[in-house]
């Protein structure tokens, strides 16, 4: 019996893969590449299209992207123990400053009082809350700082700590302070005059900046106030 040989012919068979691809019938790898390709563009339509809008503010400086605020303990004029957890769950805005201060720190307050008497007017204040920590804790005493913010806004938080703690804090937040030499028997501190924005993450979110206006401010808060 003669068994029959078959001859491959390389050149027939070059021949037929080239009408293959003629023909529309391509291999897996490019079609790997395209499909790689469509979910790429379909990731970054996604981001583009469904991403939450900026929020419309009008005087408020926000951060592209929020920072974890360190944890700490202060001391709060009414006892109780300022911690990150405080700062959770609503947004907080944070005024460092020092009960001696001559101008910077009252009129601060005074504008943020009325800040506050506005909002609380809209029905606004529960997702909101207004701290004022003394970077001055040799002289600004619980007693001291209790009738020093209890004089602009009973619902004011006070509250002060040691200066390793401060300092760690107010870093954190993209603050300094700093005391001046002392000059007969008294002395001052130097210290930014931004207020800090934190969110209900405890994250540090923007910040305002002098010189404030109460009225767009409340409107910033309005809008925070509304905002997870």
């Amino acid at each position: 019996m003669r068994h029959r040989v078959v001859r491959r012919d390389a050149a027939g068979y070059t021949g037929r893969m080239n009408r293959l691809r003629m023909s529309g019938r391509i291999g897996a790898t490019p079609l790997i590449v395209i499909a790689a390709l469509a979910v790429a563009i379909g990731f970054w339509a996604g981001a583009r299209w469904f991403a939450a809008p900026p929020l419309a503010l009008s005087t408020a400086v926000m951060y592209p992207s929020r920072s974890a605020v360190p944890e700490f303990t202060l001391a709060r004029a009414d006892g109780k123990p300022l911690t990150l957890a405080d700062w959770q769950g609503h947004w907080t805005v944070v005024f460092f400053g020092f009960t001696n201060c001559p101008d910077i720190c009252p009129n601060t307050l005074g504008t943020f009082k009325q800040v506050w008497n506005d909002l609380a007017a809209q029905g606004k204040t529960d997702r909101l809350r207004f701290d004022f920590v003394s970077v001055d804790p040799q002289r600004d005493t619980p007693e001291q700082l209790a009738r020093y913010v209890g004089f602009f806004h009973p619902d004011f938080v006070a509250a002060t700590g040691s200066d390793d703690e401060l300092t760690r804090l107010t870093r954190a937040l993209g603050l300094v302070y700093a005391r001046g030499p002392e000059e007969n028997g008294t002395y001052s501190v130097d210290h930014s005059a931004s207020v800090v924005i934190v969110d209900p993450q405890g994250r540090r979110a923007g910040l305002f900046r002098p010189p404030f206006e109460a009225a767009r401010i409340v409107a910033d808060l309005a809008v925070l106030a509304e905002t997870p």
